[in-house]
């Protein structure tokens, strides 16, 4: 069973100088998501799934178009929830993410003011992924250890989503404690490919991750963060 973490291409977070919610991709993006769709034309996928939010959408179109397929959003995708900053000054954005990275580990669980907190959204994407693994026969056998049972082990999943949805669904699957950092924790660059493997073991299956945001369809000048 194979898992790819798909993640959208650049966004247009300021346009003239003001902040954009729910962005589109900006001209290099739509790029991105283009060679990000040719790349993934030469994969055999059982079932694609796309977060609702829009640069994700406009990332998906392309793969969706390669391999002939009908989008299929799935919610519980959604990246963390931020403020809403529409219409206002791209420096009031910049200095809240750069005052958050200055706060003590403990208080970045809080997040953002006005936003969603990062541990609520670490909580409802640990629980998305199980209710969606779980449909699907995926489930973690009780253990202390992070093994997995897995019903159809020769599927493959593809998701677009977004940097910290994806990181946070791969420390899921790895059984690595959740941070308030997983954003920073993970580098995924704009439009990267992220492959999770489960491998049989004795008394069922471990996730292995190869590779961790996989660029190379992209030119190096174009690569973004």
């Amino acid at each position: 069973m194979e898992l790819l973490l798909l993640r959208h291409a650049q966004p247009l977070w300021i346009d003239n100088g003001l902040c954009v919610d729910n962005p589109p991709l900006t001209q290099l993006g739509l790029r991105q998501a283009e060679l990000l769709g040719k790349r993934m034309s030469r994969e055999h996928l059982d079932h694609i799934y796309v977060s609702p939010l829009l640069r994700t959408r406009q990332t998906a179109a392309p793969i969706l178009r390669e391999l002939k397929r009908d989008e299929v959003i799935e919610p519980w995708l959604e990246e963390i929830r931020s403020p809403i900053w529409h219409g206002s000054p791209g420096e009031r954005a910049s200095k809240a993410y750069e005052e958050e990275r200055a706060r003590p580990g403990r208080e970045r669980w809080h997040g953002l003011e006005g936003g969603e907190p990062v541990k609520d959204f670490i909580a409802r994407i640990h629980a998305g992924a199980e209710k969606f693994l779980g449909d699907r026969g995926i489930f973690r056998i009780e253990h202390e250890l992070p093994i997995w049972h897995i019903d159809k082990p020769g599927q493959r999943i593809a998701c677009v989503a977004h940097a910290g949805t994806n990181s946070a669904v791969i420390c899921h699957l790895l059984g690595l404690a959740p941070t308030p950092w997983e954003w920073e924790r993970f580098v995924l660059g704009h439009a990267s490919i992220t492959r999770l493997e489960a491998l049989k073991i004795g008394d069922g299956y471990v996730f292995a991750l190869s590779p961790l945001s996989d660029l190379e369809h992209i030119p190096r000048e174009d690569r973004t963060n």
